[in-house]
């Protein structure tokens, strides 16, 4: 069976959508009319094309993290009730709102029916469950607890969720504030500024520095303000087409990396990850090699995920993997340490969650004092530069009272 979208009329006129499993369109307008429904039009699901068609990745569907936890929570509260999986996916199909979540589950379903294991069914779909998601779900298939690894699986992208709502919400207010300030000294220098610059044009005194300085920015903002604004997003748009480019975009990696703030943050973020998805990976009994390969990948620094290759091949090498991390000099030092605590203990696992969840808390610190920081900062910055304004303004006025007395 495969899921079909479908328009039909109600008994009382009411035109009505939705989703809904069968063989066939044929099968499908059957059940519409059972149901006293008049079908006019049904379709093979988007969902079931793109599954197919596995392919054209840019066409597949997507889903935000939110909602990957909502139904990854459902699936597992169901399975951990003692429904049957394909059960399982149907009632949470039927639990979301989102018409194309639900063709996606129904078509999971009828992988799933046809025999199908679900991380089989869930390969489908790599735009919506990543290499993380589908090793986890095969671990737990294969152990026999895919609900406690699904639950797993909803507690991590639900954390993952909450730090990436705060680090969002952390750089809207700078974010506005740049775009005021910008907004506030290009309207002073498009139009309050050359106005009052007539006032002192025909009084044959020579201006202040400052106030010749302001004039000179006024007149190269009115005349190539938008010429230099239009260059600024063709640059933008250029530097984006050359990062395609992987040898490019990791060589740009590398250089912020060593940027002194910026470069801490990413990889302080970046282990944070690394070590989470590493902990979960092998507590869902998925081995180390097969797990440092998914960790590495979902790191977003190109240095820092290729330096997991050479982890890779150390540990298949016999070697530790404290050491293969600590040669690789890509990872916070108190990593590392821990790493070898856990590894000397054999309690590896327990100490990567440690591990997470103190590069989590440092990041966090450490994101909120630098915003606490920026913010008055740029309130500064804008201050001052209204204030050179004003004093470009100001300082002919009081020479031309000095003339006068």
């Amino acid at each position: 069976m495969g899921a079909y979208s479908y328009q039909a009329i109600a008994v009382g006129g009411k035109k009505i959508k939705g989703v809904i499993e069968g063989d066939s369109e044929r099968h499908v307008r059957s059940l519409l009319r059972e149901k006293n429904l008049k079908p006019i039009k049904v379709t093979v699901t988007a969902a079931q094309i793109n599954g197919q068609t596995s392919g054209f990745a840019f066409f597949q569907p997507r889903i935000k993290i939110a909602d990957l936890a909502l139904i990854t929570r459902q699936l597992a509260i169901l399975l951990q009730a003692g429904l049957p999986l394909d059960e399982a996916l149907q009632t949470t199909a039927r639990q979301t709102r989102k018409a194309r979540y639900t063709g996606m589950l129904l078509q999971v379903r009828s992988r799933v029916t046809e025999g199908h294991t679900l991380a089989h069914a869930l390969a489908e779909y790599p735009k919506i469950f990543n290499d993380l998601y589908r090793a986890m779900v095969q671990a737990g298939e294969h152990a026999g607890f895919l609900g406690e690894v699904l639950e797993q699986l909803a507690e991590y992208t639900e954390a993952r969720q909450q730090v990436q709502q705060e680090l969002s919400g952390a750089m809207i207010y700078p974010i506005i504030l740049a775009l005021i300030a910008f907004a506030v000294v290009g309207g002073l220098m498009a139009f309050l500024v050359p106005e009052l610059v007539r006032m002192f044009e025909n009084t044959g005194n020579e201006l202040p520095l400052l106030t010749r300085i302001i004039i000179a920015v006024s007149d190269y903002v009115v005349a190539y303000g938008l010429w230099t604004l239009g260059g600024m997003l063709g640059l933008w748009f250029l530097t984006m087409f050359i990062l395609r480019n992987r040898n490019n975009l990791a060589r740009f990696h590398r250089v912020v990396l060593k940027i002194p703030v910026i470069g801490y943050l990413i990889r302080i973020a970046n282990a944070a990850r690394f070590s989470n998805t590493l902990s979960i990976l092998m507590s869902s009994g998925v081995p180390l090699l097969e797990a440092l390969r998914i960790a590495g990948e979902v790191l977003s620094n190109l240095v820092m995920r290729d330096s997991c290759l050479a982890i890779i091949n150390d540990v298949r090498e016999g070697g530790s993997l404290y050491r293969a991390l600590e040669k690789t000099q890509q990872f916070p030092p108190m990593m590392v340490h821990m790493v070898a605590s856990g590894e000397a203990s054999g309690e590896l696992e327990q100490m990567l969650t440690k591990v997470a969840n103190n590069q989590d808390r440092e990041l966090r610190a450490y994101l909120k004092t630098a915003m606490n920081l920026l913010e008055p900062l740029m309130v500064i910055g804008m201050g001052g530069m209204v204030l050179l304004i004003v004093l470009s303004i100001l300082l002919p006025v009081f020479n031309l009272n000095d003339l006068v007395k």
